[in-house]
C-alpha cells in the first residue's frame, strides 16, 4: 500500500515546537505558563490518536518537509512502530505537565519557565523521531532531543548539575557524530537514500554489500545511538540523575531513553532487516551482548541506596530487554520487545513520579531511611508497589506481556541462555525492588526517625502517579491496543 501523504504529521511535531514559545512568552505567569503547557500536550495527544485508525487500517502515512538532495529529504511517517512511541510519549507529557507544577511549586524551584520551555522542546525532538521517515531525519531530531535535555540535566546550575550535563552532552553528542554520522553517509552512499524500508524482512543496504562493512555498519547504529544505555556507554545516564525527578521520569520513561532504543530498533528492523541479520548471524550475538547490560545493571542497582540511582540503573537494564527481543528475529521476540517500549514507559515514570513525590513531603532520597514510611503515604508506596512488579514481570501488569512474549521468542529461536538471563534478571528485579515495599510498609522507622507529621505530597502529584499506576495494570490486563502496532511491524 502506498504511503498517503498526511500534513498531521507535520502539525504533531509543531505542537510541542509551538507549545515551548508560549510558555516562553506566558514568562512567569505560572497558571499561564502549564495552561500552555497543558494545551501543547492535550494538542500533541489528540493529533497522534487521530493517526491511529489510518495505522489501523494498514496505512502508512507520508510527510514531505523539503528536499535536501537527491535520494535524501527531511520527511515524516506514521507507520505501526511510530505508534507505540508516539501514543505514550504524548499521554505522558499530560500527565507530566500536572505532576511537574506540584513538583516545582512544592520546592519553589527556579527558572520554571526555562524548565518548561526545555521540556516541550524535549517532546518536540521525541515526537520528530518517532515520526521520522528515514535515518537523516531520524538523527536531526536525535540530536535536538540530546540539545534541549542538556538544561534540564543541569538545572540546578551547581557543580553537580554542570558535571552531569557535561557527561550526559559529551557521551550522547560524541557517540552520534563519531558512530551514526560516518555510519549514514556511508549508508547514502551505498543505497543512494536513507528511507526506512517498507517491510523488516530485506533493510535497505544492496545485497552485494559485503559483511563485514555490513556489520562495521551495524555496530557504528547499536553503539551510537547511546541513549539505548547499553554497557558500557551508560553513564551518562546515573549521572543525569541530578537533575529534577520530573526531568528524571522524562529521562528514564519518555522522551530520551526510548527515542535511544527507539531509533535502534527501528534502524535494526527498517535498514538492516531481519534476513540480513540473520544471514550475518548479527542477532544472536546482539542478544547476548545486551544481556551483559541487562544482568550488569540490575547487580549494580542491587548496592544502590539512593532510590532515584537504584532506578537509574533499573532503567539501563530495562531499555535492553527491548533490543533483547528484537534481537532475537522471531516473531514473538520483536513483539515483547516493541511492547516493552511502551509497558516501560508508563511504569518507570510511575517509579519516578513516586520518588519524587516522597522527596516533596519528606525530602528522603535514601531507600534505608523510608521503613514505615508507606504507612504515611500509601497512595505513593501502593503505586510503586504497582510498577515495581511491572518492572519485576509478574502479572496482572504490563511488564508481564512483556516478558511473556520475550520468553516464548527465546523459546521459538532455541535460545536456552537467553531464557536464564531473562529468568535470572526478573529474580535480580525482584531482589532490588521488592525490599523498597517490603520496608516501606512493613519496616520500623528508627527512633530518631517516627516519620511523625508526613503526608502524600500535593494531589498534583498524586493523581497522576495514581493514573499511570492504574494504566500499568489496564495495559497488563488489556494489551491489546499497543500489541496491535507491534504485530503490525512483524510481517
Amino acid at each position: 500500500m502506498e504511503p498517503v501523504h498526511d500534513i498531521r504529521l507535520l502539525l504533531a511535531i509543531l505542537a510541542p515546537l509551538i507549545g515551548a514559545g508560549l510558555v516562553m512568552a506566558a514568562g512567569k505567569r505560572p497558571n499561564l505558563r502549564e495552561a500552555c503547557s497543558f494545551l501543547a500536550a492535550v494538542t500533541l495527544f489528540g493529533i497522534t490518536v487521530s493517526l491511529v485508525p489510518d495505522i489501523r487500517a494498514g496505512r502508512t502515512l507520508r510527510f514531505m518537509v523539503f528536499d535536501l538532495l537527491p535520494g535524501l529529504s527531511v520527511s515524516l511517517r506514521a507507520d505501526a512502530l511510530s505508534m507505540i512511541f508516539a501514543v505514550a510519549a504524548s499521554f505522558l507529557w499530560i500527565v507530566t505537565v500536572f505532576y511537574s507544577a506540584g513538583y516545582m511549586r512544592g520546592l519553589k524551584e527556579h527558572a520554571q519557565t526555562r524548565f518548561n520551555t526545555c521540556f516541550a522542546l524535549a517532546l518536540f525532538g521525541a515526537i520528530g523521531c518517532a515520526f521520522s521517515d528515514n535515518l537523516l531525519t531520524l538523527y536531526l531530531f536525535y540530536e535536538i532531543v540530546s540539545v534541549t535535555t542538556y538544561p534540564l540535566v543541569a538545572h540546578h546550575q551547581d557543580e553537580e548539575g554542570y558535571e552531569g550535563g557535561k557527561k550526559y552532552l559529551v557521551y550522547l553528542t560524541a557517540t552520534a557524530k563519531g558512530l551514526v554520522l560516518p555510519a549514514m553517509v556511508l549508508i547514502y552512499v551505498l543505497n543512494g537514500n536513507l528511507d526506512f524500508a517498507g517491510n523488516i524482512r530485506t533493510g535497505i543496504i544492496p545485497p552485494d554489500v559485503h559483511r563485514g562493512i555490513v556489520t562495521a555498519l551495524y555496530v557504528c547504529c547499536l553503539l551510537g545511538f547511546a541513549k539505548n544505555g547499553i554497557m558500557p556507554l551508560h553513564h551518562w545516564l546515573p549521572g543525569a540523575m541530578v537533575a529534577p525527578t520530573p526531568v528524571s521520569a522524562l529521562l528514564h520513561a519518555v522522551a530520551v531513553v526510548k527515542v535511544g532504543v527507539f531509533s535502534t530498533v527501528r534502524v535494526m528492523l527498517y535498514v538492516f532487516g531481519v534476513e540480513r541479520m540473520d544471514a550475518l548471524n548479527l542477532g544472536l550475538p546482539t542478544a547476548y551482548f545486551v544481556s551483559f547490560t541487562i544482568l550488569g545493571a540490575s547487580i549494580i542497582a542491587l548496592g544502590k541506596d539512593n532510590l532515584k540511582l537504584r532506578l537509574a540503573y533499573s532503567t539501563v537494564s530495562q531499555l535492553s530487554y527491548v533490543i533483547l527481543g528484537v534481537a532475537l528475529l522471531t516473531p514473538a521476540a520483536i513483539e515483547g520487545g516493541l511492547i516493552h517500549i511502551a509497558n516501560h514507559a508508563f511504569s518507570k515514570i510511575t517509579l519516578f513520579f513516586c520518588a519524587g513525590a516522597i522527596y516533596v513531603a519528606t525530602h528522603k532520597k535514601n531507600i534505608s531511611e523510608m521503613s514505615g514510611l508507606g504507612r504515611a503515604m500509601p497512595f505513593t508506596f501502593g503505586a510503586f508497589a504497582i510498577a515495581s512488579l511491572s518492572m519485576i514481570g509478574a502479572p496482572p501488569v504490563g511488564g508481564f506481556i512483556s516478558k511473556w512474549y520475550l520468553l516464548l521468542g527465546a523459546l521459538d529461536a532455541g535460545s536456552i541462555g537467553i531464557m536464564v538471563v531473562l529468568v535470572v534478571s526478573t529474580l535480580l528485579n525482584a531482589a532490588y525492588f521488592a525490599p523498597v515495599v517490603y520496608q516501606a510498609f512493613f519496616g520500623k522507622p528508627s527512633e530518631e526517625d517516627t516519620h511523625h507529621g508526613f503526608k502524600e505530597a500535593h494531589p498534583a502529584m498524586v493523581v497522576p502517579i495514581s493514573i499511570c499506576a492504574i494504566i500499568s495494570v489496564v495495559i497488563g490486563l488489556y494489551p491489546d491496543f499497543f500489541m496491535q502496532f507491534a504485530r503490525a511491524v512483524v510481517p
